[in-house]
């Protein structure tokens, strides 16, 4: 008969304690490139809204791609969803696809997203 507590490794630290696993957690380094990450995507996102590039049809497009993309940076390393089962991730995933699809297709509605051939 296979051992049932397999995949729930224990450890023990230094005062005899044991503990499940832990999984590793990204240390103070980490989350300061990831600030300096979302900043400086910030920084762009308000130059583009502050130049004449607001006549451009990429214009909203390229602030909702900046924005999802510090959404998706925030989540996986402020809320931990990195480091967390892989069935809270599909959870997550799976509703906020359908909200992009609906955002794109609601652009192409409105025309504020074409497709030129």
């Amino acid at each position: 008969m296979a051992d049932d507590h397999s995949e729930s490794e224990a450890t023990t630290d230094e005062h005899g304690d044991t503990h499940a696993h832990e999984q590793h957690h990204p240390g103070w380094k980490t989350y300061r490139w990831v600030a300096l990450v979302l900043t400086v995507v910030t920084i762009v996102e308000v130059w583009i809204y502050y130049t004449p590039f607001t006549e451009n049809r990429l214009f909203v497009p390229s602030l909702l791609i900046m924005s999802a993309f510090k959404f998706v940076v925030v989540v996986m390393f402020y809320m931990h969803l990195k480091y967390d089962a892989k069935i809270f991730r599909a959870l997550f995933i799976g509703p906020l696809l359908v909200a992009v699809i609906t955002m794109v297709a609601l652009m192409f509605l409105f025309s504020q997203l074409t497709l030129k051939m």
